[in-house]
């Protein structure tokens, strides 16, 4: 089983983290805590940001926002699902809008859909849970 952190906090391997969010502080805070945590994050603003660097590298987890543009959060995972099938995506937004969890079935990477306001120690848990069942490369 492929560990993010172990139980006690400590690093076991590098979980690779791409962030795509809009809002530059709140993709920064991200960003620090799940380094503080031990993983190596990307971060871009744009769905063309994360599919160029979806086509160059491969990443464990995903946080993408469904609020970017044009779906594209969803044209992301899609993507990610294509070219990277083990990679999961955690889906974040402000808005209620897939609070029925249709989410989940309109992609098939999704793992976890969570409010944007989620603290940053709960959301680097959860990326922590679900990147240990990535299968290992």
């Amino acid at each position: 089983m492929r560990n993010a952190w172990d139980r006690d906090g400590n690093t076991v391997e590098r979980v690779k983290i791409l962030i795509v969010e809009e809002d530059t502080d709140l993709g920064g805070l991200w960003q620090r805590h799940l380094e503080r945590q031990g993983g190596t994050v990307t971060t871009v603003t744009t769905a063309a940001e994360a599919l160029a660097h979806l086509g160059t590298a491969r990443v464990d987890i995903i946080v993408g926002d469904l609020d970017l543009p044009a779906n594209g959060a969803i044209t992301v995972a899609d993507y990610a699902a294509y070219r990277h099938p083990e990679t999961r995506v955690v889906f974040v937004t402000a808005r209620s809008f897939f609070s029925d969890g249709s989410v989940f079935s309109m992609t098939p990477n999704a793992c976890a859909f969570l409010p944007a306001a989620t603290r940053a120690e709960d959301l680097a848990m959860i990326v922590a849970h679900h990147a240990e069942r990535v299968p290992k490369q």
